[in-house]
């Protein structure tokens, strides 16, 4: 099975665990003038209790075959030209946030509102030409977070395909 064929499937199974939760929350009782939905309601509610532990049963397995297979596989991505390698785990968590974070970080470097200017000293009247210290390079804080920004759409477009072309790694 392969990685997107596990998550295609949790969401499956996770949707019929719902609707059997609905089940037994409808027909888990009712007035002693009523008939029964079921011949053997109690069984029937049993059996759909079962089912919905089963159920998770195969979803937790599931979910650790991914995990499992997420740490030991690893995937390699081009950024900026560079193939980079890092196990499917570690560009997930890129993905979700720390790229996100990185770019934030080269955002932060601005010149701060601040504006070049002229000015006469109190004293002599002299006029001082001042000027922004930037204490970091504008091309490489542009370059930066140009990389940081498209570093998630990079990484959906081959984790789709590593999704669907690794193994899940069971047991």
């Amino acid at each position: 099975m392969k990685i997107i064929e596990a998550m295609k499937k949790i969401k499956d199974l996770t949707v019929k665990a719902a609707d059997l939760r609905e089940k037994v929350g409808k027909h888990c009782s009712d007035l002693s003038i009523e008939t029964p939905t079921y011949p053997e309601q109690r069984a029937k509610i049993d059996e759909w209790i079962q089912a919905h532990h089963d159920i998770l049963k195969e979803i937790l397995t599931l979910r650790l075959g991914i995990q499992r297979t997420n740490i030991l596989t690893n995937a390699t991505i081009e950024i900026e030209g560079r193939a980079v390698t890092k196990p499917i785990a570690a560009w997930i968590h890129r993905r979700r946030d720390l790229a996100t974070q990185e770019m934030n970080m080269w955002t932060k470097l601005s010149d701060r509102g601040l504006k070049e200017s002229n000015v006469q000293t109190v004293q002599g009247g002299a006029v001082t030409e001042v000027r922004i210290r930037r204490y970091y390079d504008p091309a490489q804080r542009d370059a930066m977070h140009e990389m940081f920004r498209s570093e998630p759409f990079k990484i959906d477009g081959a984790l789709e395909v590593v999704n669907a072309t690794t193994d899940l790694i069971e047991g």
